[in-house]
Parts: C-alpha cells; sequence; structure tokens
C-alpha cells in the first residue's frame, strides 16, 4: 500500500470519527429557581429537552393526555407533546419546595406545512400561525385559485380547523359588456281570385259567386266591389255578353318587414357579487289575491342580464351569466274577466364560461326560421286547368329571427370623477333670448365640463381598462 493511499484512509477516517461526534443542537428550555420560565412551545408529536440549574426530586404534568413526561438525569426533562392544548408542568426540589411551573403549549406541527406551502405556492406571502388545534393562515395573496389551494393544503394538516385570514390582491373589479344583437325579417304574399255571373234576363235569373263576391254588398250593379281591408293591389275585370254579366277580382297582397335590435349593456361588479340589469319595462299581469279580490303582478321585460364574476388568476375570469330578450307578442293575447293578457316572447341563456381580461365569447346563438304555406279552394272548380285558378287562393308566409349575444369582461380601476363626462354634459339649456331670438334649442356648456364634453373617449366611461 502506497504512502498516498494510507493518508487518504486517515484523513477519511478522521472526518467519519469528527462527523459522528458532532453533537446533534436540539430545542432546550432552561429553568432557574426563583424565575419565572418562559411558556415552553412542543410541536406535537416531537420533543423538547427541559433543563433545570438545580437538581430537582419530583416532577408531574397536569394532563398526561396533552404532553408526556420522562426524566433523562435529575437535571434534565423529556418532554413529548401528545395533543394540540395547554397543561403544566411542576418541578419539585428534594426538599419539597417548588422550583418552577413551566406552561406546556402543545401545537400542530406547521413546520412540514409552511415547507410544502413556500414549494406549491412560491412568492406568496402567507403567515402560517397557530390558534389553539387549528391552524391560521394570514396575508395577501395574488389570486382566489391561490387562496383556495392553500386552504385545502391547510385542511390536509388541520382538517375542519383552519381559519381562513387571507385576502386577494391586485384589481377584483370586473366590467361586463355584453351586446345583444337581434335581426328579424318576415316576407307574406297572398294571391286570391273571385268569379261572379249573373243574369240580368227576365226569363233567365240567378247568379253564381265565389270568393270576395259571396258578399251580400257585393253584387255586379253595385260597382266598385268593396275588398279586403288588408289587400293592397286589387283589379276587377266585368263584361257583358247577351243577358250575362261576368266579374273576376284578383287580390293581392305582399308585405315585407325588417327589425333591428341591439343593445349594449355595460356592468361593473366586484369579484364574487352578483350584478343585474334591466332595459325595458314591466307588464301588468292581474292575479288572484284571496277573498274575491284581484291584484297586480309585474312581469318585467326587454334586455335582461344578471352575471356574477369570480376572477379565478391574474386575469383570468370565470363568469357566470344569466342573459334574456323578450318582448310583449300582441298576436297572443288571453281575455279574461274583463281584463286583456298579451303573451311574451322570450330568448334567455345561461352559462358558465371562462376567459382572459378582454377576451370576447359568443355565448348564444339562436336561428328561427317559420314558413308556411297555404292553398283553399272550391273543390273541384279548383282543380280545372287554368280556369281552376279562379276558384283558388294561395297564401305564403315566411319569418325568420336571429339573436347573437356576445361577452367580453375587462378587470377595471376606478378613476378621478373629474375626467369623466355625462351625456348631458354636452348640451346646455338655452336662455330665452338665445330660444326666441336665434332660435337655439341646445348651447354649448362652458368650463371645464365642456371641454371634458367635447373630448372623444374610446374607453368606457367611470373606469379605465388594464
Amino acid at each position: 500500500m502506497s504512502m498516498k493511499t494510507i493518508l487518504a484512509a486517515g484523513a477519511l477516517g478522521a472526518a467519519l470519527a469528527t462527523t459522528a461526534l458532532t453533537p446533534v443542537a436540539a430545542e432546550v428550555l432552561r429553568v432557574a429557581t426563583g424565575q419565572a420560565s418562559s411558556a415552553l412551545n412542543v410541536p406535537m408529536n416531537r420533543a423538547v429537552v427541559v433543563e433545570s440549574d438545580v437538581p430537582f426530586a419530583e416532577l408531574s404534568i397536569a394532563n398526561p393526555g396533552i404532553a408526556d413526561i420522562s426524566t433523562l438525569s435529575d437535571r434534565s426533562i423529556y418532554v413529548l407533546g401528545k395533543a394540540p392544548g395547554r397543561t403544566t408542568l411542576t418541578l419539585l426540589s428534594p426538599d419539597g419546595k417548588l422550583i418552577s411551573n413551566v406552561d406546556v403549549h402543545v401545537t400542530p406541527d406547521i413546520a412540514e406545512f409552511k415547507e410544502r406551502l413556500q414549494q406549491i405556492l412560491p412568492g406568496e406571502r402567507i403567515e402560517v400561525r397557530t390558534a389553539n388545534d387549528g391552524i391560521v393562515l394570514s396575508g395577501t395573496v395574488s389570486s382566489t385559485a391561490k387562496l383556495d389551494r392553500a386552504l385545502d393544503l391547510a385542511n390536509r394538516y388541520a382538517p375542519d380547523r383552519v381559519s381562513n385570514l387571507m385576502v386577494v390582491g391586485g384589481t377584483q373589479q370586473v366590467m361586463l359588456k355584453v351586446r345583444f344583437a337581434e335581426m328579424q325579417r318576415s316576407v307574406s304574399k297572398n294571391l286570391s281570385s273571385s268569379l261572379a255571373i249573373n243574369s240580368n234576363s227576365s226569363t233567365v235569373g240567378g247568379a253564381v259567386e265565389t270568393g270576395t263576391w259571396l258578399n251580400e254588398n257585393n253584387a255586379l250593379g253595385t260597382l266598385p266591389v268593396e275588398v279586403r281591408g288588408n289587400t293592397n293591389g286589387a283589379m276587377l275585370l266585368g263584361f257583358t255578353a247577351g243577358a250575362f254579366e261576368f266579374g273576376v277580382l284578383l287580390e293581392a297582397l305582399e308585405s315585407k318587414g325588417m327589425v333591428r335590435t341591439l343593445a349594449e349593456p355595460n356592468l361593473t361588479a366586484l369579484s364574487g357579487q352578483e350584478a343585474k340589469f334591466l332595459a325595458g319595462g314591466e307588464y301588468p299581469i292581474p292575479i288572484a289575491a284571496g277573498q274575491g279580490q284581484i291584484g297586480i303582478e309585474y312581469k318585467p321585460f326587454g334586455v335582461e342580464l344578471n352575471f356574477t364574476p369570480v376572477v379565478v388568476d391574474g386575469d383570468i375570469i370565470n363568469l357566470t351569466l344569466n342573459a334574456a330578450v323578450s318582448s310583449i307578442d300582441s298576436t297572443i293575447s288571453l281575455e279574461s274577466n274583463g281584463f286583456s293578457i298579451n303573451a311574451f316572447k322570450r330568448r334567455e341563456t345561461s352559462t358558465t364560461v371562462e376567459m382572459r381580461d378582454g377576451e370576447s365569447f359568443a355565448i348564444a346563438g339562436l336561428l328561427q326560421d317559420d314558413f308556411r304555406d297555404l292553398n283553399g279552394q272550391v273543390p273541384w272548380l279548383g282543380d280545372i286547368p287554368v280556369l281552376g285558378a279562379l276558384f283558388r287562393s294561395a297564401e305564403y308566409q315566411r319569418a325568420q329571427s336571429e339573436l347573437v349575444i356576445i361577452v367580453t369582461p375587462h378587470l377595471v380601476t376606478p378613476v378621478n370623477g373629474e375626467a369623466l363626462a355625462l351625456p348631458t354634459d354636452r348640451v346646455r339649456i338655452p336662455t330665452e333670448r338665445e330660444l326666441f331670438l336665434f332660435g337655439d334649442v341646445a348651447k354649448r356648456p362652458k368650463g371645464a365640463a365642456g371641454e371634458v364634453a367635447q373630448q372623444d373617449f374610446s374607453t368606457s366611461y367611470g373606469y379605465v381598462m388594464e
């Protein structure tokens, strides 16, 4: 064996011996006679050594269920935490005098919990304390999601014994921009014909009439014929052949309509709080009020919006939303006890979505297409080629409606009220001189409010979007 190998082996042996003899630091409480001892904090299922400056002869623990004790020497005591709580350790000298009463406080072991909390949520300012047999969390976290993770981890160490004093920092106000867009299109066409044959001869009497001619006031001798009130076009052809009069009446109706409905409500709420919006009105509906009395209940209609925002993490926003568009349907009504009650058209959606600040989502789209084709005729006569058209009426109706709802959430913060303008700030009521002499019905305001009102605001009034 070489000298180099011998020296290396010797150095390794010395290092191992030194490591084996190095004492491990332990948590120790020293008790001095005649002095008030501090409280002894013992983690549950861990031990702490208590040392006395004088030998003791007897020692006792008030509640052995909270802490267990054993003697290491006449000056050292081994205290083991068993259950969370407080108890008292008493030390007596050989002559029976009291050396000290030590307040033993056994708490849950949160050292491992703190380590796991830092590993799972690094950078979060969360303070961990113990309270009796539970854990108290305080401090500020950056999002609701991280708050829930901290509480879930704490419940694993102290089930149902976690007190939450944490607050969520950052912007927690959400403004929701909703666009309701609805388009309704309708087309209706109607074509009908009527035929009348009348005889003025004394030898041949009687008449043949169909369609509109069947009305008793529409005889050929009393032209012009009264046509239906909803007919936009009518054409009457009449001629005489010998003793007979012939009349042909053509009625045509064609109508087209389009309705565009657009609403853009903006609503702001705190994270976790519900906000409501209604642009429309309330319709009175009679109801039974008891003892034969009639009461009134109001049913809202128009553009309705209820939503609850929750800032989950950073700029991720969870939205629970209920939106509806309703209107009074005058085509359907109910007569009861002298009251006429109309029906309602209602399109409603209820959903939960999650998106980032500024992103948009089309949460609902409804395309409705109603079609009706009706053909009425006189039996057998309407089937005659060419002439059968005089004994038929055709009706065509088609209605389409399309509704789209788009939502866009924003994280917002309040701004200085002096930088805001209202629609009423853009005009000023004119004086009598300006009204009667110059014909001005509105004037531009003066001062700071007028200058602010002339600005072109590209963001929402009242809030700054991040």
